[in-house]
């Protein structure tokens, strides 16, 4: 294939459409235009008077799987690419990967977000995932020095603000860490919002929003953001989102359709504590004081700090309710 040195570019996206009676088939494929490998491929079938939604659905699940699977060609490119300054860039990739294989890897992610920041203080991505590193630290109860990663944590998230320009991955990514750590909410959102006006199809734009309307009080609307987060990317792992729409359901009291969601978060990464926090504290509300006391267990056994901050939620009665229910489930002791 030489789309490269006619057009100049590295990725080429191709389509067909055809038709069948009152039926339409579109196909779609993303191609390496360098070494003419498929990246990904579809069909979406529809009817023929309903052709225009389903352009509009072609065009919503291209732009959502696009974006991943460039990351994914991107990251296995850099390892053979021919310079001699891939250093931070490399880094930053291995932080990554470490960041969303478990939570436990948290710690040494940051510690190579902060050795690609060394390097280029002004790397925007590193900047921006540095600083959710240290917010999560704090929320999973690991950071050693609470003070410590919370004002470092805050510092990269603004020095990522400093740079972003109109990157929506770093702007999501600064306003969670800023609303975790007690900026106003509203100007938070009002950062995820300018990202997805950027794009519009950028699902961790959408999971991000959800989580800042969770924690607005918001929980309907979190969930409407978060699925739509999951119908862009797929095929990203589902953990996060879940814990996302569980605590939603939590907050709202429906606990029946939160306990499924928690579940799952757990089994999507066992070492992350908050869905165990939050599903012992919906056991408890349920009356099911045995299984809350054994999610209790289990969380001891993956942190020691078993206790959950619920300051991110702006909902007085959202946090009673957590705090409430987890106090019941853990004891009177704790």
């Amino acid at each position: 294939m030489r789309c490269d040195r006619e057009l100049g570019v590295r990725y080429v996206l191709e389509g067909s459409a055809r038709k069948g009676g009152n039926r339409v088939r579109i196909t779609a494929q993303l191609i390496d235009a360098v070494t003419g490998t498929h990246l990904w491929a579809d069909r979406f079938d529809g009817l023929i008077e309903d052709v225009f939604e389903l352009q509009d659905k072609v065009a919503s699940a291209v732009a959502g799987v696009i974006e991943p699977a460039l990351q994914a060609a991107e990251t296995t490119r850099s390892t053979s690419r021919p310079t001699n300054d891939l250093t931070a860039y490399d880094l930053y990739l291995r932080a990554y990967s470490m960041f969303w294989s478990s939570a436990r890897q948290i710690s040494d992610a940051l510690t190579l977000m902060e050795q690609a920041i060394a390097r280029d203080p002004r790397y925007g991505p590193a900047l921006a995932w540095a600083a959710i590193c240290c917010f999560r630290l704090l929320q999973d109860g690991r950071s050693e020095d609470r003070k410590a990663d919370r004002l470092k944590g805050a510092a990269f998230a603004r020095r990522a603000l400093e740079v972003a320009g109109d990157d929506p991955g770093i702007l999501t990514n600064a306003a969670l860490t800023l609303a975790y750590f007690g900026e106003d909410i509203g100007a938070m959102i009002a950062l995820v919002d300018r990202a997805l006006a950027l794009n519009p199809n950028f699902a961790r734009g959408w999971q991000g929003s959800g989580t800042l309307r969770l924690w607005a009080g918001q929980p309907d609307t979190a969930i409407e953001h978060v699925e739509a987060a999951m119908r862009l990317s797929p095929r990203v792992r589902v953990g996060a989102s879940l814990l996302v729409i569980g605590c939603a359901h939590f907050v709202s009291r429906r606990f029946d359709e939160a306990v499924p969601k928690l579940l799952l978060t757990i089994q999507d990464d066992p070492s992350r504590p908050s869905p165990y926090r939050v599903l012992a504290a919906c056991y408890a509300h349920m009356g099911r004081l045995d299984d809350a006391r054994e999610i209790v267990a289990r969380l001891r056994a993956i942190t020691s700090v078993v206790s959950g901050d619920a300051s991110c939620y702006r909902n007085a009665e959202h946090r009673e309710l957590f705090l409430s229910g987890f106090r019941l489930a853990a004891g009177e002791t704790e």
